[in-house]
């Protein structure tokens, strides 16, 4: 079944008071392509996370990001630093007793010199936020796959239809070919007797030019192979490997055929169906650009 290039996935995972959410968002890409935007005290699971990532989707440009979430609203805390606080205190007893002072030190004092409480960004247990980086990564994935799925299924009924389209309208040309040389002969008979105005006319000469007609303009060929590009089409829609780059290729012979048969016929309504079939497989051609 056909899986779409675009989706997103989230996912979330707990150690301690800390919260990791992934965030994976895929678009057309044509090959696999991966982002990443994770914490600084976790790039070393880049390479990692963007194997996992190329492991389980063929193409599509892949933005991966990590976020982490602390009990704090600012992600730090209060950190002292208690042997710069005692030299403080051991200064402002100095002080005391040099300027001959009883008023006793407070702790609050010493707490709100510069440098004694610091704000700093509270340390992460690695490997417990790798394991909870790595749940989470798993339930984005799968969340995501899940949304390609999903696309994936409209792209495949529309494209469906799309294809019956052509083969309607393939059949009518391929049936329509021969009354085009018989046309042709009608026309060139009515003409050449209307131009020899009594004089006999050759009947083997006419025969030769309506041969040379029916082989210019010949589609037999253009027809089977477009039945085939449309069958092994339809084969690979049904396929479970990812075959969006071969699909566009049989698109790029798809119209090659259709163009072919525009340029060798000169009868009126396999024209038209051959306009109408260059429109979808260009709709064809644009709606492929999607699958992964």
């Amino acid at each position: 079944m056909l899986r779409s290039m675009t989706g997103f996935g989230a996912g979330r995972a707990r150690v301690g008071d800390e919260e990791f959410s992934v965030e994976l968002r895929s678009l057309n890409h044509k090959f696999c392509e991966v982002k990443t935007r994770l914490p600084r005290e976790l790039s070393v699971l880049e390479p990692s996370m963007a194997k996992q990532i190329k492991d389980r989707l063929a193409r599509g440009s892949v933005e991966l990001l990590v976020k982490r979430q602390t009990a704090t609203a600012s992600g730090t805390v209060p950190v002292v630093d208690v042997a710069l606080a005692r030299e403080y205190a051991r200064a402002f007893r100095e002080l005391a007793e040099a300027l001959s002072s009883s008023v006793p030190i407070s702790w609050e004092q010493v707490a709100t010199q510069p440098g004694v409480v610091k704000l700093e960004e509270k340390g992460m247990d690695v490997e417990a936020a790798t394991q909870a980086v790595q749940e989470a990564l798993g339930q984005a994935l799968k969340a995501l796959e899940q949304m390609r799925q999903v696309e994936g299924e409209a792209i495949y009924a529309d494209l469906d239809a799309r294809l019956k389209l052509i083969e309607g309208w393939s059949r009518e040309v391929a049936a329509l070919a021969p009354k085009a040389v018989d046309v042709y002969r009608q026309r060139l008979s009515e003409r050449v007797a209307e131009l020899a105005r009594g004089v006999a006319v050759d009947p083997q000469r006419l025969a030769q030019e309506v041969a040379l007609f029916a082989e210019r303009t010949d589609i037999a060929e253009e027809v089977t192979r477009l039945a085939s590009h449309l069958e092994q089409f339809r084969a690979l829609m049904a396929s479970s490997e990812p075959a969006g780059r071969r699909m566009d290729f049989l698109v790029q012979e798809m119209h090659r055929e259709v163009n072919t048969t525009g340029s060798k016929s000169q009868h009126a309504e396999i024209s038209a169906r051959v306009v109408s079939m260059k429109a979808e497989v260009e709709r064809i051609r644009e709606q492929v650009q999607n699958v992964e």
